[in-house]
């Protein structure tokens, strides 16, 4: 995209305003149209799927946020908190209902009601991992009436709330039930939420911008907002998610105040824009992400055992950290599944992934796994900052080893969309994929969907199927004690390295930028969101 200059802005601006007025609108009119109060921002992607339980996307994800809200909601003390509903528990703990609070309507005018949010955790339920072990516990979910919700359990859980109020993908986001109820497998027809904003669908081009608009109807809760939970209080009349897949174009746009937000600062400009007296720098999302790469078990040559252990141990964590942040203050090897410096971290099978020292034996490995050449087809998005250096360093190390790579250019949106595909090769199916999850998505055994292991029956995209894994993750959702849920957590990840489930590689913090004309940006694990936020000219 090319860089158009603040008084480029202004003349268009200008030449807007004429029209309006040669239009025959009222001035009144014409005045609200250029004086609306606009946060102009460059997400981290261009945003194509707008469904946020069809993708694990966080670009779909934020999107949600936006639009929709959510019955619970997690604070900056990891507690949950109630947002659209409260909620209480019987004494044996098998019998939980929640009560939609007052002022809850969707965008199309109609109450929120106790059946559409029922649909929505049905469906939530199918597709995220922790809603899929919290139904694998459920004996009943309905609506009482109007405004109550009851969840009756068949054991006691641990995990209810902090499933129902998880803050990242998939977020269980409510939504009309006509829309909650759309066939599986199918996107939701229409965007219709009770969130804090509208989608503006007649101003969508995909590859080019979103647009959000205040809902003026949201009745914020009291609480301070803090991060996905409290008052979702809106001071501003629009969003713009503007689309800049050139990091440098970007990086000009914030400097000259063309945008007033960048999610994903380049590393390699940091010292440019520190020295921008305009920018404000900070990282928000303070826990952090894990990168990861992700291998089809469906497809030869990884559904062999043998094939996927031999990449596995040609893979380590520095070269890829290297490339993609290549700043020590950012970036950490960490060979723990469920993130480093957390309760549940261990180094069991990590040691060829932290150390590096495994390319010899995944030589030898490769040659006795009955390997005969079939191209490996890796997915490489170029339009992403965070996504870009993994599949190219992961291609050399294999090759290294001696698999033959087919890297295939393409951008995210399409990985997204392709990574959803169980076709053959030859139909535009795919090997491996890389994406990254924030640390709140992968600290526990039944948050972490990549190291699940249904399969085709509700697995997450490359549907590794492992019944020790699944009878492990019951185990530590029935866990009681914190030494349990590490002895539980520590034989999973053993058996993620064994069986190859999935390969994470490293942890990264990453930097955002904004004008100082900017106040209130929250942090929090599942950043940005733009509530909250307020724009000074």
């Amino acid at each position: 995209m090319f860089h158009i200059s603040r008084r480029k802005l202004l003349t268009l601006a200008g030449i807007a305003w004429s029209a309006l007025a040669l239009s025959g609108a009222e001035p009144s009119e014409v005045l609200a149209a250029s004086t609306k109060k606009t946060i102009t921002a460059v997400m981290h992607s261009d945003l194509r799927v707008i469904d946020p339980g069809f993708t694990t996307a966080y670009i779909t994800r934020d999107h949600g946020y936006m639009v929709y809200d959510t019955l619970l909601a997690t604070d900056s003390n990891f507690k949950i908190q109630p947002q659209m509903a409260d909620w209480k528990v019987s004494d044996d703990k098998l019998t939980y209902t929640f009560t939609l609070r007052d002022g809850l309507k969707w965008h199309d005018g109609t109450p929120v009601t106790a059946e559409d949010c029922v649909a929505s955790l049905k469906r939530w339920g199918r597709n995220d991992g922790m809603g899929q072990k919290l139904m694998d516990f459920t004996a009943s979910l309905e609506a009482a009436d109007a405004k109550t919700i009851v969840l009756k359990l068949k054991e006691p859980y641990g995990l209810v709330l902090e499933s129902i109020g998880k803050p990242s993908s998939y977020v269980p986001f409510m939504m009309p039930k006509r829309l909650a109820e759309t066939p599986a497998g199918q996107q939701i027809p229409e965007q219709i939420g009770s969130g804090p904003f509208k989608f503006v669908k007649e101003e969508f081009q995909p590859g080019v911008k979103a647009v959000y608009e205040k809902n003026t109807d949201y009745v914020p809760r009291k609480e301070p907002a803090s991060w996905t939970a409290g008052g979702k209080v809106v001071k501003v009349d629009r969003v713009e998610w503007i689309t800049m897949p050139d990091a440098q174009t970007a990086v000009n746009a914030l400097q000259s105040g063309d945008i007033d937000f960048m999610e994903n600062l380049p590393y390699d400009m940091l010292s440019v824009l520190e020295a921008n007296p305009d920018i404000h720098i900070e990282v928000s999302n303070k826990f952090g992400f894990q990168t990861l790469g992700r291998m089809n078990f469906l497809l030869p040559p990884f559904d062999n055992v043998k094939v996927r252990r031999a990449a596995f141990l040609a893979i380590n964590q520095k070269d890829v950290l290297d490339a993609l942040v290549g700043n020590a203050k950012y970036q950490k090897v960490c060979g723990a599944v469920f993130v480093c410096d957390t309760p549940l971290e261990s180094d069991v099978g990590a040691e060829t992934l932290v150390k590096g020292n495994g390319l010899e034996q995944a030589k030898k490995a490769l040659a006795e796994s009955g390997y005969d050449g079939t191209p490996i087809v890796i997915m490489a998005p170029g339009d992403v900052t965070t996504l870009k250096a993994q599949p190219i360093v992961v291609a050399q190390q294999l090759r290294e080893a001696g698999f033959k790579v087919d890297l295939q250019a393409t951008d995210w949106q399409t990985v997204v969309t392709r990574r959803a595909s169980q076709k053959p090769i030859k139909e535009g199916g795919w090997n491996m994929f890389f994406t990254n999850w924030v640390g709140a998505d992968v600290a526990n055994p039944v948050a972490n969907v990549s190291v699940g292991g249904r399969g085709t029956k509700g697995g997450w995209f490359g549907w590794a199927a492992d019944e020790k894994i699944e009878k492990l993750r019951d185990d530590y959702a029935r866990a009681t004690s914190p030494a349990e849920q590490k002895r539980i957590a520590t034989e999973i990840q053993k058996e993620n390295y064994e069986q190859v489930i999935y390969i994470p590689l490293g942890q990264y913090l990453l930097p955002s930028g904004w004008r100082k004309s900017l106040t209130g940006v929250l942090d929090g694990p599942a950043t940005p969101v733009f509530w909250n936020v307020d724009k000074s000219e």
